[in-house]
């Protein structure tokens, strides 16, 4: 099923795309609106003064008919005392009373809102740390940004103001309608004759606007896509001094934009015009048939004025449904695309304060036993075919191969972020499967070749490996890891700002940062994932030596880019389509004298001396 197309980033709600307001939506929707349940109490509470403050709204333009035809001596009601001060009064007192409903009204719906959503945030960013790593690889940042951002937003501006909108809209339409029949059928029916009119205009009007719609908002969100790409990836940008490029490509997809929003705004200056020019002309209209009426002693003066307000409540009921059926469609289709993500399948985690604590140890013994696995964005091709070794306590383990052999995937599988296809993984000689997630990764970590680093201080990123630790614990691992000096060397020490995802430090002042969170964690299972595989000669030697302090007391699967190394691994695995093609110590698979191992040594080697 494709998904839908989101706007990355972007937070305006004409960019969000516009369902058909059905059953079916209704239903999906209604998962979201589920949350409101806490509070319906007072929900119940701010609808009761939503419907006192409309049917209050109602009784003004009567009181004002009134007025005008006690200032003539007329009486209008029976029941309304003829007196202009007593009407002003009651006006008065009517409007205050409105005014202090009005308030309850929307500091009521507003805080449920606000609660609401806030609850919604918290589930819907819950939910997507807790979703598999499949499922981030087939979709973009900026696009599950969106669904926190502008998709939730939009939800909010219609449980705030849409929703209570819609009901004071409806209650004042079916009100004032009577009203007018009340006050005289005769300029009702003139009035209302031009209702069909309207509607059918505004169906035909209403499709073509939408397709347009519909279409900048796709090259919109193109458009966002680029700008999201081209600044994760500004140094290849300019490295490549692609600036240019960048801005005409970005250029041209807001002219497309542009193209389609225009002839979008031809159509509705049309409708507009056409609306405008129907509303003002039942205006002038029903003022000159009321006067005839007027002049014939068929209604009174303040009659013709009620009946005026009376439909300039319709006329502005009538006039903002377009707009707030609009923001039900964006609400719903925002709703289905938060809904998607609730109802995506999490790991089988508990996310709990305690989700920390170990209560299954892991002493370091690691087995694939005849592991296959593919992708499941590419289940046609095979990764790993069958992949068998045993890692005892304690030993160091290397994996070689060339690219795409599945060197990365076996980490990947080893922190239980794919299950395999076949075969089983043991720990200490027991399935994966007889262990939770949280035990197992509590006791892996990793040090990849491309350190993320999170953007606060340097103290943050080391204390990640282990939340609780203090700061003599911090120092220490930062010490084992040789980053303390290059730390101690910033004016601001470990409370230096690393900048987003580390940018402010080197690859080895990175590497080493790394190293120091894996030390704090202190695993029984290590994953080397090419660590040193980019760095210069002397941060390499400064890494490889925090290494080595890491790699002490655990089980340690290498795997390697630079076989000089690995040269002291107690075993390593030649990974060649899908399968362990060759396996032993560094001196065992040179003394072959052939073989893939052989030749990616000699090879490097060679290249060494002519370097």
């Amino acid at each position: 099923m494709a998904r839908p197309r989101l706007n990355s980033g972007d937070s305006h709600a004409e960019d969000l795309p516009k369902p058909k307001v059905n059953k079916a939506s209704i239903q999906k929707a209604s998962q979201i609106f589920s949350y409101l349940r806490p509070y319906r109490f007072r929900f119940g509470i701010g609808m009761v003064f939503l419907i006192l403050s409309s049917l209050t709204m109602l009784t003004l333009p009567a009181l004002l008919g009134a007025m005008i035809d006690a200032a003539q001596g007329k009486q209008t009601y029976t029941w309304l005392p003829n007196s202009l001060l007593f009407i002003g009064s009651l006006s008065l007192s009517i409007l205050f009373v409105l005014s202090v409903i009005s308030f309850f009204r929307i500091r009521i719906f507003v805080e449920i809102a606000e609660k609401t959503l806030s609850n919604i945030r918290k589930d819907s960013y819950l939910k997507l740390i807790t979703l598999p790593i499949d499922f981030f690889s087939n979709r973009r940042v900026g696009e599950l940004n969106s669904r926190l951002s502008a998709d939730l937003s939009q939800i909010q501006d219609t449980m705030t103001t849409t929703f209570a909108e819609i009901i004071r809209q409806s209650i004042s339409l079916f009100f004032s309608v009577a009203l007018l029949i009340f006050v005289s059928p005769k300029l009702a029916l003139m009035n209302l004759s031009i209702l069909p009119i309207i509607v059918v205009a505004a169906l035909f009007f209403g499709r073509f606007i939408r397709k347009l719609s519909k279409q900048t908002q796709d090259q919109l969100a193109d458009s966002n896509s680029i700008v999201q790409e081209t600044l994760l990836g500004i140094s290849n940008v300019k490295a490549f001094v692609n600036e240019y490029f960048e801005a005409q490509r970005y250029g041209q997809k807001l002219n497309t934009a542009v193209k389609f929003a225009v002839r979008g705004a031809t159509f509705r200056g049309m409708f507009a015009s056409f609306i405008i020019f129907c509303i003002f002309g039942a205006v002038i209209i029903v003022i000159w048939y009321g006067a005839t009426l007027v002049s014939a002693g068929e209604i009174s003066v303040g009659d013709l004025t009620t009946y005026i307000l009376y439909s300039m409540f319709v006329a502005g009921s009538m006039g903002s449904f377009p707009e707030l059926y609009a923001g039900i469609q964006r609400a719903l289709g925002a709703s289905e695309r938060v809904i998607e993500i609730l109802n995506e399948r999490s790991e089988d985690i508990q996310v709990s304060e305690d989700d920390k604590t170990i209560t299954k140890r892991i002493n370091g013994k690691l087995t694939f036993e005849h592991v296959a696995f593919s992708y499941p964005s590419r289940s046609d091709i095979q990764t790993l075919q069958d992949i068998s070794f045993t890692a005892e306590a304690g030993q160091k383990v290397a994996i070689v191969g060339p690219s795409g052999a599945g060197k990365s995937t076996i980490a990947s599988l080893i922190l239980q972020f794919y299950k395999p296809d076949g075969g089983i993984i043991y720990y200490d000689d027991e399935p994966s499967s007889s262990y939770s997630l949280t035990n197992i990764r509590n006791q892996v970590a990793i040090v990849p070749q491309d350190v993320l680093l999170f953007g606060g201080t340097i103290r943050d990123n080391i204390n990640y490996g282990k939340l609780e630790a203090d700061a003599e614990s911090v120092i220490e691992a930062a010490r084992r890891a040789n980053a303390h000096d290059f730390i101690m060397s910033f004016p601001d020490g470990y409370d230096t700002i690393v900048g987003e995802r580390g940018v402010k430090l080197s690859g080895g002042q990175r590497q080493r940062i790394a190293i120091a969170r894996a030390l704090l964690k202190d695993p029984a299972i290590l994953i080397l994932d090419e660590a040193t595989s980019s760095l210069d000669s002397e941060s390499e030697r400064l890494v490889q030596e925090a290494l080595q302090e890491l790699m002490k007391g655990r089980t340690s699967i290498i795997i390697a880019h630079r076989l000089s190394t690995i040269s002291t691994a107690d075993n390593i695995l030649v990974i060649e389509d899908g399968i362990v093609s060759d396996s032993g110590t560094h001196i065992d698979l040179l003394t072959k004298g052939s073989g893939l191992y052989h030749h990616l040594y000699t090879l490097q080697s060679t290249q060494q001396i002519e370097g």
